[in-house]
């Protein structure tokens, strides 16, 4: 353990493991760290599922930017956590990672998706404009109102209102795989995706075509 050990960054109540490409959490993060960490950035690794975080009681800000997180992500009830990035993961289905985040995280005011198809915006596919990721904000903080700051962006109080009054018609129609044939043989290279700090960047730019949305009943 005590070789294990001396791969984590240490700070207060800050735990960093970052780039040792771990397809889980080692039992030894949440045995030694759990009880007391507030902050947890495991990014760069191969994370496939979130389930050692039960050990993390008292986690307040969860970074798993660069993983393959894919959509049977499920996380514990992190009733303290403000804070989550799940920036360039395999996230696609945005409906149901809302709707389990509103469940498991009821403090949550930070979230990232960044670079996740999940997100409509150009990090993921040239196709998409400033309006597909306006009312992919509007979706989301429809479903989860607590929010403050969104991806690069903070929620402006215009912004919530018109979100609660429109965002139950923003959901996104994914594509069917016909439809992404001419991809298939294709290899997609993503640059590296690094955590955000909060409130330090400019709002990003999302220009491009127009995704496909309708309207539900």
């Amino acid at each position: 353990m005590a070789n294990n050990e001396s791969l984590v960054a240490l700070n207060g109540t800050q735990i960093s493991y970052i780039g040792h490409d771990c397809k889980e959490i080692p039992e030894f993060l949440g045995e030694t760290y759990g009880q007391f960490a507030r902050r947890l950035d495991l990014s760069f690794n191969q994370l496939r599922s979130l389930a050692g975080l039960k050990m993390f009681t008292e986690l307040e800000e969860l970074i798993v930017d660069n993983n393959l997180l894919g959509n049977d992500l499920q996380l514990p009830r992190l009733p303290n956590l403000h804070t989550l990035t799940l920036n360039k993961n395999h996230l696609t289905d945005i409906e149901a990672l809302l709707e389990h985040l509103a469940d498991v995280t009821p403090s949550l005011e930070y979230l990232s998706l960044l670079g996740n198809e999940a997100c409509p915006n150009q990090l993921v596919s040239p196709d998409k404009d400033e309006d597909d990721y306006q009312r992919y904000r509007y979706f989301v903080l429809y479903k989860l109102p607590q929010l403050k700051f969104l991806d690069t962006r903070k929620v402006t109080k215009r912004e919530g209102m018109e979100a609660q009054e429109r965002g139950a018609f923003m959901k996104v129609v994914k594509p069917k795989p016909e439809a992404s044939l001419n991809e298939a043989g294709s290899e997609s290279h993503p640059l590296p995706y690094s955590p955000l700090p909060r409130g330090s960047r400019d709002p990003m730019t999302h220009k491009g075509k127009k995704n496909i949305y309708f309207l539900q009943n």
